[in-house]
């Protein structure tokens, strides 16, 4: 461990084990080149059936070894930074502290729940960190009274709620989730109190879900003003103007806990919008922020987190401030990533939506090599990286800035200059979006300013503490999840394609491992390639007699079983290793190839019709919320589908194509009685049944289930359709 000096904030480790691990890498990588050369010395003669599907399959298999060359510099170099919040006390004390300003953007009232907002917003209101140095701001991007109606009966009950965590030290600081997983008064804390508290909560939680409903608030709590008046009934979710409302003036000392300590600044803000004004979605609501913040609070640290992302750990904020304030390495630390985890999987995680192993191997080796990507949440940021400055060895910030109060400026006044920053106007020739704040024109506007950031000289560094940061909701239902990673991949090909490529603009300034990285996720759609020939071809060649790998008996399969069975165990070790079940990684290995072949094959044909100019870009937002029937059917471990979308029916497709391959080759061998059929088509039959069995419940979903989540019968008829088509088609 380096870095671990009495004087240090944190320190840094070099990963274990890398010795074996490289051994591995290079037994894979000589039986990846043996099988090149196999496919070069076996190509059939020309005119003989099967050609040109053996150098198919051949290009399929050079990508797939070359993509795992690029993927292997994620494990090369990891290292492991540990914080010493216990330094940092010591060193500054409260009143010495930065102050915080803590972003938190929703977009929709109906996708993303307000008493799930509430929640998010009192988990990091309650922070342990001086009230008077925090500042909490909603963006608010559908302008919902919903929406800040929940956010103002936070404001009241974070008067009891935050003192309540102080004393106690609950954890975590997420009302929702913390009585949903305690069910019993806590030997430390007061019965008759705590629950009193949680009356309190779920009474709140009844009045916000009961108005959302309605879509009205209460006339009492009309009639007391509270910022309401802002609304009236010329404000829509794409066209309304701004609207900036301090509900807690932290600074003022107005508003105070139920202890007399005052309580941290909240802004709600909605920017302008007006119709036929391009709002650049995520990215464009983040960079208002910015700029509203800076009239308010104007703190040296940023942190953005999802709506649905709470804050699980009370001390991540000390924690961060390790990594940005050690004055020998902290000083080029422009960002702070914590990992991105979520509270609602268990152990049969049947999206495969668990990131667990790659934020224990894969992050970590690409902080090794200069520091871990930005991913959008659970971000901590140097306010000026984010605004455009360029790292130089003389930069020493000023921790102490702040807005400073005119002393007549009102609260009104305040709000009043804070809403011309976020109008629709303001960024007009100007370099926001571009050289200023989050990049605009991706739909993975974290990543590429990420990268932006990083080659103006700053460095970035990846926290994964042992108690988990934030926890946030993952896709509850097979098609959120496939149109998620669709916005992902599509998002990280259009960069790879772009002026943003990581080579481009990060020659000389970024190191080659970094790049590389980059190039992992940059080429994560092309992968649908190789994997659809696989997926389709052998299947069919096993039908119709056309050997495409070695016999069995022949000294050439051992390349193919090695590089099979070596990668697949370490995949299922490194997932029991890090709490993973065998069930947990059987179903991620079917979710994976699904999303390849549907939301990986969308996003690259999506890319290469706004290359053509055919498209535009969109920005899918991911649904928080499903019926009840779904969410009991998730809790069954039930796949749902439920509707007749294109990625069912090309799930559909490959599921009955392999059947059909596989009950017509193995019957041709039973009718004609070929033993050596046997030794020649085995590694086919191997593959076409394992993506039979793998698809297991989407035949359950075709014939057996009789629920609303079960595939409809047009994708049975589809499906049906192209089966047919394809199976008849001469190779």
């Amino acid at each position: 461990m380096t870095g671990g000096h009495d004087s240090s904030l944190f320190a840094i480790e070099k990963g274990k084990g890398m010795v074996a691990y490289r051994l591995y890498a290079t037994s894979i990588l000589v039986s990846t080149c043996l099988v090149w050369w196999y496919r070069a010395t076996h190509i059939p003669s020309i005119g003989e059936k099967g050609r040109w599907l053996w150098i198919g399959i051949s290009l399929a298999e050079m990508f797939t070894g070359l993509y795992w060359i690029v993927t292997q510099f994620l494990r090369l170099n990891p290292i492991y930074r540990h914080a010493f919040p216990d330094r940092l006390s010591q060193r500054y004390s409260d009143k010495q502290l930065p102050g915080v300003d803590v972003f938190v953007c929703t977009a929709d009232p109906t996708s993303e729940p307000p008493s799930m907002v509430n929640s998010t917003i009192l988990s990091v209101m309650a922070y342990d960190y001086p009230s008077e140095k925090l500042n909490v701001y909603l963006s608010d991007d559908a302008g919902s009274i919903l929406t800040f109606y929940a956010l103002w009966e936070a404001s009241e009950f974070a008067k009891v709620w935050l003192p309540f965590c102080r004393r106690y030290k609950i954890e975590p600081r997420s009302p929702a989730a913390y009585f949903s997983s305690i069910h019993s008064v806590p030997d430390t804390c007061s019965t008759k109190e705590w629950y009193y508290v949680k009356e309190l909560y779920e009474n709140m939680v009844i009045r916000i879900n009961t108005v959302v409903k309605k879509g009205k608030v209460p006339e009492e709590v009309l009639a007391n003003d509270n910022g309401f008046s802002k609304w009236n009934e010329g404000i829509a979710p794409k066209d309304h103007p701004s609207i900036v409302q301090i509900l807690v003036d932290g600074k003022g000392y107005d508003e105070v806990e139920k202890d007399g300590i005052a309580l941290p600044t909240l802004v709600y803000v909605a920017r302008e919008k007006r119709s036929g004004q391009h709002h650049n979605f995520k990215a464009g609501a983040m960079n208002a922020l910015i700029r509203v913040s800076s009239v308010i609070s104007n703190s040296p640290i940023i942190l953005n987190v999802d709506c649905d992302m709470y804050s699980n750990n009370s001390k991540c904020i000390r924690e961060a401030l390790c990594f940005l304030l050690d004055e020998e390495k902290g000083q080029n630390i422009a960002f702070v990533q914590y990992p991105q985890d979520f509270a609602n999987l268990d152990s049969y995680d049947i999206y495969g939506n668990s990131l667990t192993v790659y934020n224990a191997l894969d992050f970590p080796g690409i902080d090794g090599w200069g520091g871990s990507p930005y991913i959008g949440t659970g971000c901590f940021h140097r306010r000026e990286a984010l605004c455009g400055r360029p790292y130089s060895k003389d930069y020493k910030e000023n921790w102490a800035k702040g807005v400073v109060r005119i002393s007549d400026e009102t609260i009104s006044d305040m709000e009043e200059r804070a809403k011309s920053l976020a109008t629709c106007t303001f960024e007009l020739d100007t370099e926001w979006g571009n050289g200023i704040g989050l990049k605009y024109g991706y739909p993975v506007e974290d990543v590429v300013t990420g990268l932006q950031i990083k080659c103006r000289g700053w460095k970035s560094a990846y926290c994964n503490p042992k108690r988990t940061a934030f926890l946030g909701l993952s896709p509850t239902t097979l098609e959120q999840c496939l149109v998620q990673y669709k916005r992902w991949s599509e998002g990280n090909l259009q960069i790879f394609l772009s002026m943003y490529n990581a080579f481009l603009v990060g020659h000389r300034k970024l190191c080659f491992g970094l790049i590389m990285c980059y190039y992992m996720y940059g080429l994560w759609a092309t992968t649908c390639f190789p994997t659809w020939y696989y997926v389709v071809i052998p299947s069919l060649c096993f039908l119709q007699g056309i050997p495409l790998f070695p016999e069995v008996t022949s000294i050439w399969v051992l390349p193919f079983i090695y590089i099979t069975s070596a990668t697949y165990i370490l995949s299922l070790a490194e997932t029991v290793r890090f709490g993973g079940t065998i069930i947990g990684w059987w179903n991620f290995q079917r979710m994976w190839l699904i999303k390849r072949i549907t939301s990986f094959s969308f996003a690259t044909i999506d890319t290469a019709l706004k290359f053509l100019g055919w498209s535009e870009m969109s920005f899918s937002i991911t649904e928080k919320v499903t019926d009840d029937s779904s969410k009991k059917r998730y809790e069954q471990r039930i796949i749902e589908f439920g509707s007749a979308s294109a990625y069912f029916v090309i799930i559909a497709s490959v599921a009955l194509l392999n059947l059909f391959c596989l009950v017509g080759g193995f019957g041709a061998f039973l009718v004609n009685k070929e033993t050596e059929r046997i030794n020649k088509f085995f590694i086919q039959g191997f593959l076409c049944a394992i993506l039979v069995v793998i698809n297991l419940p989407v035949y359950e979903a075709l014939f057996l289930r009789k629920d609303n989540g079960r595939l409809p019968f047009s994708v049975l008829v589809a499906s049906l359709g192209l089966t047919m088509l394809v199976v008849f088609l001469p190779l």
